[in-house]
């Protein structure tokens, strides 16, 4: 195998190339080399990184600068159209979750029908839970009381129980749609939402179970710390209104309920018919999201009794937080666009295709490789996304959700210092670097390893 991936490196560099494709190599290598230096020295936002690496890659392949900003606009513009306003309206609906009690209900619920020897798996079912809607910062901000309460009541270790609630909402956030890494890949690949959704469930389910409550056994061993003596005062007044446990679940389900119909029908329904198109409307996943949002409006807002004021405040704050996250995902659209156009992509996969590397394999590996040296989980998904997107016209339906799910994997490895999730965890649990290293960022690539074990072994059957 690696004969054939330097043989092929060979042929890349090789002086007998043409011409423009002596300047593509070169020209990705210092696009992304660029991104990764404005972000990690010079801190600078990845959105104005990004943007500059899209105009370094166009005048180093010998675009004119026109048609490069061209590029770029265009993709920027086609990816927060599509991918945008799904994630406003997942921010919308986390926000509901949040403000309305219906987060609290669930973790309540879950943990206390628990044992304590079942609270490991408990906090993973609610960490996965509390992760499908909401982004994977506000999730740990929300489940922070949760776990320090449960841990301290219980008598188990902080990393017993915080790990696996943890690997829930981490593992949504990679893996399963509608978070803005997966939504991203779906774009720039034009894989299938239902089938990847689909997917990324059967594969996130045995990665949270084997990164949360198993791997916690261990990383409880290494590092055992008591939980610090916060969220005392947490809202679980018997007069605070809240919506029940059943209707906030199911109101949390159904947009995936719908976009997994979307799924069940393109297999099995005749184009044409009224079933067929019913649930191809509303499943699409802007139909989808709006429709969860506009039912939680009244399942969740006004089922605990808020006001039209309350609201109209609670979707308007869910907007300002995830203005950073909607530039970098229109920017990484750009990039993507812009590798496009040079052919820097159609480079890519035919030296895939000649040296025998595995195109999964190679996903995730490209994904590792800019989750390590920037530390963003997202910027790895888009860049990976724009690198291999040319690589799916020789891939069929499954594959390419498969190819998703590999980057998403990928970018979840072994997250460390320029990570700000990663400072995030060691302040709120109290660890040292070491010990942080040890537990989040171990359970990081326990992750990341286990999906693309599960991806690889589900490519032999799709």
């Amino acid at each position: 195998m690696s004969s054939q991936v330097s043989t092929a490196l060979f042929a890349l560099a090789a002086p007998e190339a043409a011409a423009p494709t002596g300047r593509l190599l070169p020209a990705a290598l210092i696009g992304i080399a660029l991104i990764v230096l404005l972000i990690t020295r010079f801190r600078l936002h990845p959105f104005l990184s990004l943007t500059l690496g899209s105009l370094a890659v166009g005048a180093v392949a010998g675009l004119p600068m026109a048609d490069v900003i061209t590029s770029f606009t265009n993709g920027f513009g086609s990816t927060a159209a599509g991918v945008g306003t799904l994630i406003a309206l997942g921010a919308m609906f986390g926000k509901l979750l949040a403000d309305s009690g219906g987060a609290d209900e669930i973790v309540d619920t879950i943990v206390g029908r628990s044992s304590p020897r079942s609270l490991p798996w408990a906090m993973a079912a609610v960490g996965a839970l509390i992760g499908l809607p909401m982004f994977f910062e506000i999730g740990l901000v929300l489940l922070m009381p949760v776990i320090f309460l449960v841990s301290r009541r219980s008598g188990l270790s902080l990393v017993r129980v915080g790990i696996p609630a943890l690997a829930g909402l981490s593992v949504m956030h990679g893996l399963v749609p509608p978070h803005p890494g997966p939504l991203v890949a779906i774009d720039a690949l034009k894989a299938d939402l239902g089938i990847t959704l689909g997917l990324g469930v059967l594969i996130a389910v045995p990665t949270v179970a084997i990164a949360g409550p198993l791997f916690a056994r261990f990383a409880a061993r290494w590092v055992d710390v008591p939980a610090p003596e916060l969220f005392d005062a947490r809202r679980d007044e018997d007069d605070v209104r809240r919506p029940s446990f059943g209707v906030t679940v199911a109101t949390v389900l159904l947009p995936v309920v719908l976009m997994m119909g979307k799924a069940v029908a393109d297999l099995f329904a005749a184009k044409g018919t009224v079933v067929r198109s019913a649930l191809d409307f509303l499943g699409t996943p802007l139909v989808a999201l709006l429709i969860a949002v506009l039912v939680a409006i009244f399942t969740l807002g006004r089922g605990a009794g808020m006001d039209r004021k309350a609201l109209a405040t609670s979707l308007e704050r869910a907007l300002p937080p995830i203005a950073g996250i909607l530039l970098i995902v229109a920017a990484g659209g750009g990039f993507k666009q812009t590798l496009v156009d040079t052919g820097i992509g159609k480079l890519v996969a035919d030296w895939v295709q000649s040296s025998g590397l595995s195109v999964l394999l190679l996903a995730w590996l490209v994904a590792v490789l800019i989750r390590l040296a920037t530390g963003s989980a997202t910027v790895a998904t888009v860049t990976a996304s724009g690198i291999l997107a040319p690589l799916v016209t020789t891939l069929d339906t499954g594959q390419t959700s498969l190819l998703v799910l590999a980057i998403g994997a990928g970018s979840l490895f072994f997250s460390h210092v320029n990570d700000a999730g990663f400072w995030l965890v060691k302040e709120y649990f109290g660890l040292s670097v070491g010990q942080n290293l040890k537990t989040w960022s171990a359970m990081e690539t326990v992750i990341s390893v286990v999906g693309l074990v599960l991806v690889l072994a589900l490519s032999l059957v799709v």
